[in-house]
């Protein structure tokens, strides 16, 4: 005779065989899968910056015209001197996310015809846990402090102070993230091969070392040290400049704030003048010197609230700096 498993029996199986996959044999992996999609089956908790309940007015287009315009629909522009995209790229900036070289930044900045920018890009910032590391602290003091492990705070601290201009309303706040979320990372933006993905659906491998290894793919903070001029500005950093890689960092980031006045009262060009001008200024304790501006940043002036922000180590090395200087002072 026959003997029949009982259907409960039966759901009762099922239900283990999923429980020993963790529940990941229905998620399909694959190069556009977002990242954090893939970390959310494995069992990674949520982030303190999802976008849950959009409220009313809010949503991605307009958080994509704040982003890149300033503004959207009939409100006052967040800030009379900046937006987003004056100092963060919208898209990513290295072609392996775990290599945060300031060269290789460069290298694709120029590569892919980006901007060479002094803050973190904002593509995959939502896949990062930790903002205003290392020295900003020393900027901006306890307002760090909230900011540091909250994406909202940060975009409310980069709103008033960084870009001089008002905090956001909420129904903006969450528009802009909402946007942001569109910039997520994706499988494909990683080094990981392809052939690997079916182990982040199917396998029995313990998820928190899978968590583990898809995060070491990229990093989920931005460095940030602060660096010095040189005490001798005519001697420099005693680096030997390229000037062709310098010629790079003028067009790519110089030009980009200081062209036609565009985010800046300093007024720069291509042309021989203003070449020669920052040149002459370079080995000086002056205010136009790029070993002063670079590493400090320029105060506001009376009148006019905005300001130079400065490059980091990890946004601008002595090198580059020195790069720049051998541009401007070639014959």
């Amino acid at each position: 005779m026959k003997k029949f498993i009982p259907f409960s029996v039966f759901l009762g199986i099922i239900w283990c065989c999923l429980a020993m996959t963790d529940g990941r044999a229905g998620l399909v992996v694959n190069g556009e899968t977002p990242v954090w999609e893939v970390l959310n089956e494995l069992g990674e908790p949520s982030p303190n910056h999802l976008v849950t309940i959009l409220p009313e007015k809010a949503s991605v287009e307009v958080g994509r015209k704040i982003v890149h315009f300033g503004s959207a629909k009939a409100v006052r522009q967040q800030s009379a001197h900046f937006v987003c995209t004056s100092c963060h790229n919208t898209e990513k900036e290295f072609a392996d996310l775990r290599n945060t070289d300031p060269q290789k930044r460069l290298d694709y900045a120029v590569e892919n015809g980006l901007p060479f920018l002094p803050a973190s890009p904002l593509y995959g910032v939502v896949n990062r846990s930790s903002f205003y590391n290392g020295d900003y602290e020393k900027k901006y003091g306890d307002l760090v402090i909230p900011a540091r492990n909250d994406l909202r705070a940060a975009i409310q601290l980069c709103a008033v102070e960084c870009s001089q201009g008002r905090e956001l309303k909420n129904w903006e706040l969450e528009s802009v993230l909402s946007y942001l979320w569109t910039l997520e990372l994706k499988m494909n933006d990683l080094k990981i091969p392809a052939t690997d993905y079916v182990k982040f659906t199917g396998s029995s491998e313990d998820a928190t070392e899978l968590i583990a290894e898809i995060k070491s793919y990229y990093v989920t903070d931005s460095p940030a040290h602060f660096v010095a001029p040189p005490e001798d500005r005519e001697a420099g950093y005693g680096l030997a400049g390229n000037a062709a890689n310098g010629e790079h960092i003028y067009k790519l980031s110089c030009l980009h704030c200081h062209e036609d006045q565009r985010y800046s009262f300093f007024d720069l060009n291509d042309g021989k003048l203003s070449r020669k001008l920052l040149a002459k200024h370079f080995p000086k304790h002056s205010y136009y010197s790029a070993y002063q501006m670079i590493r400090y940043g320029a105060p506001s002036h009376p009148g006019k609230r905005a300001y130079m922000p400065q490059f980091t180590a990890e946004k601008m090395s002595n090198q580059q700096v020195e790069d720049l200087r051998a541009y401007l002072t070639k014959k």
